[in-house]
């Protein structure tokens, strides 16, 4: 059990980091993470890609590394970032040398995410709570699928498969060990989702508007219709992503997230990133985002509520002046119109027949093919293929667990942001019947925010057992 003072002298050695709301400090975490952005640049500037497909990520692992172990904050912030724009360095190194498939920069944000696996070798075997058994559950069955895939794919191809499992939860028990930092890095996480939303929705418009050259030659080389057309006004936006599933599910989980969100930055970053989700044309993230209002607005108390309904009017003051000029009222509009003509809608019957024949062998699977079997527009249907029912009752059962668990312990947590991960957890988990939500950024997300709810109801709990922990930690 930790002493009093031990948590209060935790927290104090977390002032340094609360600094870092404005300005570049610690100066060396700053230096690690420019030079690394500025080598990368001048890179991409002088053609010198084929170089870059090693050293970009290799690079970002050794800053990882380094922020890991001296800062914790920065490291967390980079790694988002990786996420949010790794896809789009690659398309800017493609279009500098050649066209690489697979790209290794891709694997970057894995890599990087992969450094936390260092946390669940020293801290799992130490806890003794019950919340660390969801998590032996999720990792058990990845590797159980991934011991499976090996028996069908190369070594190389199913280790790549295993990251693509495997990072979620790694960064997801991260967040829940360290639910002493809490509060730091719910903030962190705060800032790093304002600016992540207005520069990935002002990104989205400009790939609207003109088709960066880059992005129409991705598009050509990976030959996604259902991505649109290369040419200015064709694109249905992915913006620095690499689809716009991805990006729509990353701009719904950011945009439910700027409900609480105070910054000066927070209007703007509304403006664009409703109008670059909306031009993402993903009607399964527009849906999310409206269950994860409703159960936002039910589960607040009337003083949120009320300030939840003065978000949602200046939401609709910012953004209905955007949606109704051209060009972007008519292909919103046009698509907006397929929700509720079912005979016109193309995806929706491809998704039905893909459900016809799929459903059926899915749910006859015991053992499993391993992680990377060919995927499917259902990550319900991707879980069975992959794990079998073996696997899936491990896997999923530690997925809600972990639900139940957030929202029963939410009844008893006054912190709003518990309220925020449960609208954002529940959309996603619900949009499985359309995608995969447990795998790439989606399931980053969605364990990232699972386990900060968690980490918030342990860290709340912990400080009002006694009022001394509380006046020491509290804001």
């Amino acid at each position: 059990m930790l002493s009093h003072q031990t948590v209060v002298d935790h927290h104090s050695s977390l002032d340094s980091k609360r600094k870092l709301r404005f300005g570049f400090h610690p100066p060396q975490a700053w230096l690690a993470i420019l030079a690394f952005g500025l080598l990368s640049f001048l890179a991409i500037w002088v053609r010198a890609g084929e170089f870059l497909n090693l050293a970009f990520p290799a690079g970002a692992f050794i800053v990882g590394l380094f922020l890991y172990f001296r800062y914790p904050l920065l490291y967390l912030g980079f790694t988002w970032w990786l996420w949010f724009l790794s896809p789009l360095v690659r398309r800017l190194i493609d279009y500098q040398s050649r066209f690489t498939d697979p790209s290794p920069i891709l694997l970057t944000p894995y890599l990087v995410t992969l450094i936390t696996l260092l946390t669940v070798v020293r801290h799992l075997p130490k806890i003794d709570d019950k919340g660390k058994y969801p998590f032996i559950l999720a990792f058990s069955s990845v590797i159980y699928g991934y011991f499976l895939g090996l028996v069908q794919l190369p070594p190389v191809s199913a280790t790549i498969e295993l990251l693509d499992w495997l990072a979620p939860v790694l960064l997801g028990f991260y967040f829940y060990i360290h639910w002493r930092d809490y509060p730091s890095y719910c903030r962190n996480l705060q800032r790093v989702f304002v600016w992540g939303v207005l520069l990935t929705g002002c990104y989205g418009i400009l790939q609207f508007l003109i088709a960066p050259e880059w992005d129409q030659l991705w598009l050509i080389n990976v030959g996604l219709n259902s991505v649109g057309r290369p040419e200015p006004l064709g694109i249905r936006v992915w913006s620095t992503m690499n689809a716009p599933g991805p990006f729509s599910i990353f701009m719904m989980t950011g945009l439910i997230l700027l409900f609480l969100n105070k910054s000066t930055l927070k209007l703007p970053a509304l403006a664009v990133g409703y109008l670059a989700f909306l031009l993402s044309l993903v009607r399964s993230s527009w849906g999310g985002w409206g269950l994860g209002l409703l159960i936002l607005a039910s589960s607040m108390k009337l003083k949120f509520q009320v300030r939840l309904l003065l978000n949602a009017l200046l939401i609709v003051l910012l953004v209905v002046p955007l949606v109704t000029i051209e060009p972007f009222s008519d292909v919103i509009h046009t698509r907006f119109e397929t929700l509720s003509n079912i005979e016109e809608d193309n995806s929706g019957a491809a998704r039905r027949a893909m459900y016809s024949e799929q459903l059926g062998p899915a749910l006859s699977t015991i053992v499993g093919k391993g992680i990377g079997s060919p995927g499917f527009d259902s990550g319900f249907i991707n879980t069975l293929l992959s794990l079998g029912w073996l696997g899936t009752v491990l896997y999923m059962g530690a997925i809600l667990i972990l639900i139940f668990h957030l929202f029963n312990g939410a009844k008893r947590c006054p912190d709003p942001f518990v309220k925020v991960c449960q609208s954002i957890v529940l959309p996603l988990f619900a949009m499985l019947l359309f995608g995969s939500t447990m795998i790439g950024i989606p399931g980053v997300l969605t364990w990232a925010f699972l386990s900060l709810g968690m980490a918030a109801q342990r860290y709340h709990k912990f400080i009002n057992q006694d009022p001394f922990l509380s006046s020491q930690l509290s804001e």
